[in-house]
């Protein structure tokens, strides 16, 4: 009879709490020490995080170039799917949070994933990915979050700011053109969806098998930045506010378009 096994803990920056990896048969899990969620991740059931990478690749294809953001390493599955569907030459950054997932990741753990890891495309932020993500403006051609369980984090309250409206402001800037921010959720939420239209982001909401083509599904956003509907009213305003009449411009001044916030 399978039984779970604590083969280590990892506390959480900036709370009091701690993930735990267990052992479950020949799987793996992830849990919360104090119990709040249940089963964060395990080995067994990874359809939905090899999507939010594959999805975004499939999309991106014509690209070279192609450098990628994932916030949050977890079992490694959607760091193994960005390596297997971006470009041979593509960058793949992760941002993790807690060391100890990454030092999982490198251990027995990685296995089931194939140790993505170490893969020489891979690189390791072993910090908070709202920093990343503000250190480089234009920086990526995707940004693929699996922080938490989706919009409204567990593990950590400051998660939650990602999911807001200045967190998706970040992520806008953070975007190459026509670049794609895709984030996964345990369950689907129409105000998250509203949110990233307020925010200037068109965006679709996919339902994903957990495991395999049936049983449970899980909800990946798809996004594109196409700003915020009222960005170029605001800046044509303000423009009319500082140089006089409507559709009144200085000699040889050029009209720009409203730059992102």
């Amino acid at each position: 009879m399978k039984r779970f096994v604590l083969l280590d803990t990892a506390p959480i920056p900036g709370t009091t709490d701690s993930l735990c990896l267990f052992e479950y048969g020949e799987d793996f899990v992830i849990k919360i020490e104090s119990g709040k969620g249940g089963q964060l991740m395990n080995t067994r059931m990874h359809g939905s995080e090899d999507a939010l990478a594959e999805i975004p690749a499939r999309l991106l294809a014509s690209r070279t170039s192609q450098r990628v953001l994932i916030g949050g390493l977890g079992m490694g599955f959607t760091l193994a799917s960005a390596l297997k569907h971006f470009k041979a030459d593509a960058e793949v950054v992760v941002a993790e949070l807690v060391p100890g997932v990454v030092a999982w990741n490198d251990g027995p753990l990685g296995e089931k994933a194939g140790y993505p890891i170490r893969d020489a495309r891979t690189r390791i932020e072993n910090r908070d990915v709202a920093d990343v993500l503000r250190e480089a403006p234009a920086g990526f051609d995707a940004i693929m979050l699996d922080v938490d369980n989706g919009p409204e984090g567990l593990t950590a309250d400051d998660n939650d700011w990602l999911y807001s409206a200045e967190g998706l402001a970040v992520c806008a800037r953070a975007l190459r053109p026509s670049g794609i921010l895709a984030v996964w959720s345990a369950s689907a939420d129409p105000r998250f969806s509203q949110r990233l239209s307020k925010a200037g982001f068109k965006a679709k909401a996919e339902q994903v098998y957990a495991h395999g083509s049936a049983g449970a599904k899980h909800t990946i956003w798809i996004a594109r930045y196409v700003g915020r509907p009222n960005a170029q009213v605001t800046a044509r305003k303000s423009r009319e506010d500082k140089g006089g009449p409507k559709g009144a411009r200085k000699r040889g001044a050029v009209a720009r378009p409203a730059r992102r916030k």
